[in-house]
């Protein structure tokens, strides 16, 4: 009933405003608007995937790197364009695992990871992604020249099995900044079929400017990309992922290791700020799929933008809210 009475409203407008008939400006609302720009969309695949903690076991490297060629067969079949996984997806180091002291005592010595076999691993992956013509986006550490520890990052591969561009991390945690990476330093934004992503990863959604700063950039959907070997750290970052959606108008996929999922699997926020899709809770690995698509139409974000200016300098009343309160009893 209130969808129909708002579109006779609408008719009765438009025909008091141009003096057509009530059948012709009816005939004109329902006719297809050409000169609306087109909404976009895109079949995107989250993953969840098995965690490896130690730097030094090349097996769990070629463990890890063969589940992740898995799950891109399994959304490339599921007719996916865009494939995003965790943050460290071949290995995550832990902190006391990668220490130059020992595992007593928190440190890095990234002569313990073992970097030759993360190359064969990813060059692997970059032939499959050309293969299946599937961009991927996973976290891995990025080596710098020594004694410059490395970028905790995300790489994006094109459909082609490209480089095309590297996200790093830019607000770390203390462990991170102290003993383990070096930060980034700027966003970065890729597009595929016309849709605009970011990237951020770690921490980073603690954090509302850096998904702000991505809104600015019009990005349609962010990549967050995270780690987590315990169940019990992921309820505020999937919280955060679906306020960040919400309070953005955008999507936001977010992709942590399986562990995670018994409590907070990883899963694709709308821009309604609800789950569009989640993997299964159940702590094993897997991936979800949802068409993710734009909508020229929604007033939201572009009415925040607004608010975010000066709209509301000049009704703002100048006084001393003191003796404004005073008055008001």
């Amino acid at each position: 009933m209130t969808q129909n009475g708002n579109l006779k409203r609408k008719v009765r407008a438009r025909a008091a405003r141009t003096g057509e008939s009530y059948t012709s400006a009816l005939s004109h609302i329902r006719r297809p608007r050409t000169d609306e720009p087109a909404g976009k969309s895109l079949r995107l695949a989250v993953a969840q995937t098995t965690v490896c903690l130690n730097p030094r076991d090349a097996d769990a490297f070629r463990a890890n790197g063969a589940e992740m060629r898995l799950l891109m067969r399994q959304a490339s079949k599921a007719g996916a364009r865009l494939i995003h996984f965790p943050e460290g997806t071949i290995c995550f180091p832990n902190k006391r695992l990668i220490s130059e002291t020992g595992p007593r005592e928190i440190g890095a010595d990234w002569s313990h990871y073992r970097w030759e076999v993360l190359s064969e691993e990813l060059e692997k992956t970059r032939n499959l992604a050309a293969e299946l013509k599937l961009w991927t986006i996973f976290g891995a550490p990025h080596r710098l020249t020594p004694p410059h520890r490395p970028h905790n990052s995300l790489y994006v591969l094109s459909d082609r099995g490209e480089l095309v561009t590297r996200c790093d991390e830019r607000l770390l945690s203390h462990t991170k900044i102290s003993f383990m990476y070096s930060p980034g330093k700027v966003p970065v934004t890729f597009e595929v079929d016309g849709m605009r992503f970011g990237c951020a990863a770690g921490m980073e959604s603690h954090y509302p400017e850096i998904f702000i700063e991505y809104e600015s950039l019009d990005v349609d959907c962010m990549l967050f990309s995270t780690s987590g070997e315990t169940p019990s750290a992921s309820p505020p970052f999937a919280a955060e992922v679906l306020g960040h959606a919400a309070s953005n108008t955008y999507w936001v996929s977010y992709a942590a290791h399986a562990p995670q999922s018994e409590i907070a699997p990883s899963g694709i926020a709308a821009p309604n700020g609800r789950w569009a899709a989640l993997c299964l809770g159940d702590g094993t690995p897997g991936i979800a799929i949802a068409e993710i698509a734009t909508n020229p139409e929604n007033p939201a974000r572009p009415w925040r933008r607004t608010a975010r200016g000066d709209l509301y300098r000049p009704h703002q009343i100048v006084g001393d809210p003191r003796s404004d309160s005073r008055e008001a009893f």
